[in-house]
């Protein structure tokens, strides 16, 4: 039985454009991405380094000017869909699951976020969960299996009683390896506000 249920964020709740950051760093002027770079973006995706240094390393290696390096960088982000947040906040609310968020997101895009969605929505969503993991926070990312042994630990959760809901196969994965159970919920297809009719719960 599912006593317990761990969200990711984008393409989950909030719709993304995974593509746009590649298209508007390629207007910059760069359009190739180095292993460097994909380095400097898991360190700062997993909180090892600032957004000063992080914006810093674009800005000194490609000339491009800072305010256009944090545009292209949000770019992927976009609305975050009113009915799922009635969803979960009803979830929630039900108090059936423990409901847990956990989140490959570093400091420009949730302060992008924040801004975009307004305190009080986005209060509503961050309180909709017993707790809210941010991988700029934990200094964790999936999918390495630490981060969801780590969720799973501070929690004291039963793999075989959790249930995660992640929108890449890679993440849930690895997740499934662990003994969670998954949901790769596929985005434009699917929705999760139908968690219950594309999942077992009992």
């Amino acid at each position: 039985m599912i006593k317990n249920i761990i969200f990711d964020f984008g393409d989950i709740f909030i719709n993304l454009d995974k593509s746009a950051t590649y298209r508007e760093m390629a207007k910059l002027g760069v359009s190739e991405i180095s292993d460097e770079m994909i380095s400097v973006y898991h360190q700062y995706e997993k909180g090892l380094m600032t957004t000063d240094d992080f914006i810093n390393f674009y800005h000194d290696k490609f000339g491009i000017k800072k305010e256009d390096l944090v545009n292209a960088w949000n770019a992927i982000l976009l609305d975050f869909p009113k009915v799922r947040l009635d969803f979960l906040k009803e979830l929630s609310a039900s108090k059936k699951y423990r409901l847990f968020l956990l989140s490959n997101t570093n400091d420009l895009h949730i302060k992008w976020v924040q801004n975009s969605l307004g305190e009080a929505f986005y209060a509503e969503f961050k309180n909709s969960f017993e707790q809210f993991y941010l991988s700029h926070e934990i200094n964790f990312r999936k999918p390495d299996s630490e981060i969801y042994e780590f969720v799973l630990n501070e929690n004291n959760l039963i793999a075989d009683e959790t249930l995660f809901v992640d929108d890449l196969k890679e993440n849930t994965d690895s997740a499934r390896k662990l003994g969670l159970h998954v949901w790769n919920l596929i985005p434009e297809k699917e929705d999760v506000i139908e968690l219950f009719t594309k999942n077992k719960m009992a």
